[in-house]
């Protein structure tokens, strides 16, 4: 069958139902969890966002005042902790200067956002979609790994890093925010069930679909 990329969330979501992605209990939550994923697994990076929370609660002016050494021993389990450490520090003194509000930063952005954020450190193109989806509230396509192996399966041609997919694939109109959410949420739960380790794809509801972008 072929499906244009709202049917697509749309089969997912009926075959799969609900994620509840990003599960998180802040934004701030999601900001550092974002940035820990980085080069590691979910499990280092779990480690990592569960002392961060132990020791700061996701406070923003925790997060900025806490000593840079204290900072890294807390990472240090997600991997390149000086560099993490270093992101997320940063990242919190620029949300400062709009008070911690993602609204504010949505105003006065606008549809540069994302260039904005790119310059931030630590802050890639794969983040910089999180950040939009999840935390700005603005309808992003995240083009992950996951995905790009999905759509493949799917027929899209020639998906060999993050913006071979990302500059083809946008999110219409239909899409909410929650829409935009749930789907990167299913694309990863997809991807852990029948792309994780050895390739299951064929016995998916997928299989046998093509998509049209």
């Amino acid at each position: 069958m072929k499906l244009n990329i709202y049917q697509l969330y749309q089969k997912m979501l009926k075959n799969m139902g609900q994620t509840g992605w990003w599960p998180a209990d802040s934004k701030n939550e999601i900001i550092c969890e974002a940035i820990l994923i980085q080069n590691t697994n979910a499990e280092n990076a779990e480690r990592a966002a569960a002392q961060l929370r132990d020791t700061t609660q996701y406070s923003s002016d925790k997060l900025i005042n806490l000593p840079l050494a204290k900072l890294q021993e807390l990472v240090r389990p997600a991997g390149f902790y000086k560099n993490k450490s270093r992101s997320i520090y940063e990242f919190f003194k620029w949300y400062q200067q709009f008070g911690f509000n993602d609204q504010k930063v949505v105003h006065h952005y606008g549809k540069q956002l994302r260039s904005n954020l790119l310059k931030l450190r630590g802050i890639g193109n794969e983040t910089a979609d999180v950040l939009l989806t999840y935390v700005f509230d603005q309808p992003t396509f995240v083009s992950d790994k996951y995905a790009r192996t999905l759509f493949t399966h799917l027929g899209i041609q020639n998906l060999t890093d993050y913006t071979s997919l990302a500059d083809q694939c946008r999110l219409g109109d239909e899409f909410s925010i929650k829409d935009a959410q749930e789907f990167h949420g299913l694309i990863d739960e997809f991807g852990k069930q029948y792309l994780r380790r050895k390739d299951h794809f064929e016995d998916s509801f997928l299989n046998g679909d093509q998509l049209i972008l």
